[in-house]
């Protein structure tokens, strides 16, 4: 079983992250971001009302668990955009002090995920025994790019939209074990592929506090996704999204050494994680996404075992730019269903 990694979330009520994620054995390592910092979602504890102090003793009390337990911690830092800041030494002060506050709780990161080369080079100044990934967000799909970025990083986050084509993932894997580097991907991504929203939104949300307390243009989504879904004509782009669904996750066994799951904003982040530690999942294969579109779908949804046997080899293969070949319409009828 391919190690799983799982995104840290603040219950507020009910059971504690750390109960779901060491449930599952498969869970090797635990993302987080620091309390009231910009990442790649909304801010963990960016809500006036919510107490700093209480969810940073939340977040210690989790952190210290899932470490005696030999799960491996992931600090995000990983904020798409750090504005006129994003080479200051305010921003180098700033990621010391969270590496060193976590240090002095006895719990250093084994591993610090992010999306600037300036955070990735401060790290590896300060401390060098952490393993810098580079998340998702960078869009790497290209080898030239694991080159250039591998003075900085340790590991990397393979680019969603090539993810699918395992002579793609084999060539990036190889690359990987030649020169010394980890190779993991996102496995339950609900974005569209080659989104070209996505700059736009990644810049977005690392300002969402700011941005929720501003005026905003009623009536104008910032998400892409949403909005080409209001047309029941374009849910056939979800079959052409970067998912990969649990049933085939063994197929990367061997060539990436670690598989992300989505978790940080799912409302049921068990059931995720046990899928993908099953490799089989019965039911609406959009309640495993994140983002999740069973609204936007219902009271349609896609019914993950009526996929066809040839759905990962027919899918994998083909152009990164859609022709428009008809396999993935016709295989909409087959996989839409509705609970009506």
């Amino acid at each position: 079983m391919i190690p799983l990694a799982a995104g840290y979330q603040h219950f507020a009520d009910g059971a504690p992250f750390a109960e779901i994620a060491l449930a599952h054995p498969a869970v090797r390592e635990v993302y987080f971001p620091w309390v009231d910092e910009p990442s790649g979602r909304p801010r963990l504890g960016y809500e006036e009302e919510d107490d700093l102090e209480e969810l940073e003793l939340a977040l210690r009390r989790d952190l210290t668990r899932l470490r005696a337990a030999g799960v491996r911690l992931d600090l995000l830092l990983n904020a798409n955009c750090y504005g006129e800041g994003a080479m200051s030494s305010r921003l180098e002060g700033h990621v010391i002090d969270i590496v060193t506050r976590l240090v002095s709780w006895g719990l250093k990161p084994e591993i610090a995920t992010v999306a600037s080369p300036f955070v990735a080079r401060t790290l590896k100044r300060i401390f060098p025994e952490i393993e810098v990934r580079a998340s998702v967000n960078m869009r790497l799909t290209t080898l030239q790019a694991f080159e250039y970025l591998a003075p900085l990083f340790d590991s990397y986050y393979l680019g969603r939209d090539v993810q699918r084509d395992l002579g793609t993932v084999r060539r990036f894997s190889d690359w990987c074990r030649a020169h010394g580097k980890r190779l993991c991907v996102l496995a339950n991504s609900g974005c569209l592929r080659n989104c070209p929203w996505q700059t736009f939104h990644d810049n977005l949300v690392a300002h969402s506090d700011e941005a929720m307390r501003l005026e905003n243009v009623k009536g104008w989504s910032p998400h892409l996704c949403w909005t080409l879904y209001r047309d029941p004509a374009n849910f056939v782009e979800i079959l052409k999204a970067t998912w990969i669904r649990p049933e085939d996750l063994a197929r990367y066994e061997g060539l990436v050494d670690v598989v992300k799951l989505a978790t940080r904003q799912h409302g049921n982040p068990g059931m995720v994680i046990g899928a993908y530690e099953r490799g089989s999942f019965e039911g609406n294969l959009l309640d495993l996404l994140e983002p999740g579109f069973s609204p936007a779908f219902a009271p349609r949804f896609i019914d993950n075992a009526a996929f066809p046997a040839d759905w990962f080899d027919r899918t994998g293969t083909c152009s990164r730019e859609c022709v428009h070949c008809g396999y993935c319409e016709a295989t909409l009828k087959t996989v839409c269903k509705s609970f009506a």
